[in-house]
């Protein structure tokens, strides 16, 4: 499916948002770390107004969720914190803490603990494995094989430079977001499985030009654990 690249101005615009996003919620038995004339004039065009739309939905999704404290308001975090990935695609990340561990390598069995948004939906949090949970009550961290294809590119790319113990948030575009239905991690809720992807894959809004923003992902990952293989 092709999505449009989001202009370098716009992205600008989501970045500064994000300042005010709540961090990954961090295990106790970790050490928490800080968030870092008369003529009247022509309509806009379908897409230029979609465009317009999309910014607006991202604005508001990110000022409307709850934070405990906004590190736009107390610190200097700036545009320039959130680096390009190289070979990314367009991922952004700005590392929240820096891992003590290993880095994983290609073919690896990672474990990651992770917040998913969709930013088209306010910010809503469509899935989270600290909602997963065993028969115990413990969440249970998302394991993959580095490199399987069955993740959506965004968090395989993020996660490849991590070290274990890390957190870091990534922006994911559409491109490197869901390209179908199939594609990990999937919210075990029907209910939320179906917003999700029915809001990625509106028609209607891609054929207005809504494609560069509308499948924008923003996802906290804390890398866990590895395996080696």
């Amino acid at each position: 499916m092709y999505y449009p690249a989001m202009p370098p101005q716009k992205m600008d615009k989501v970045l500064v948002l994000l300042n005010c996003f709540p961090s990954l919620h961090v295990p106790h038995h970790l050490p928490s770390s800080p968030p870092i004339s008369s003529t009247s004039p022509s309509p806009p065009s379908p897409t230029r107004r979609a465009l317009s739309l999309s910014i607006i939905s991202l604005s508001t999704a990110l000022f409307s969720i709850p934070v405990f404290s906004c590190p736009a308001a107390s610190s200097a975090t700036s545009i320039t914190d959130f680096l390009d990935l190289p070979n990314s695609g367009g991922v952004k990340a700005l590392d929240l803490r820096i891992g003590s561990g290993p880095v994983p390598d290609e073919g690896d069995q990672v474990a990651i603990h992770y917040y998913g948004r969709l930013a088209a939906k306010q910010g809503w949090r469509f899935d989270s494995t600290y909602d997963h949970k065993d028969s115990a009550g413990e969440p249970v961290p998302f394991v993959f094989t580095l490199g399987s294809g069955k993740v959506i590119a965004g968090i395989e790319t993020a996660v490849r430079s991590m070290k274990v113990g890390g957190v870091r948030r990534v922006i994911i575009p559409p491109s490197q977001g869901y390209q179908n239905t199939t594609q990990e991690p999937i919210p075990p809720n029907i209910f939320d499985r179906q917003r999700l992807f029915t809001t990625i894959f509106n028609p209607t809004r891609l054929a207005n030009g809504e494609g560069s923003t509308l499948g924008t992902l923003i996802f906290d990952i804390e890398l866990v654990s590895l395996r080696n293989q």
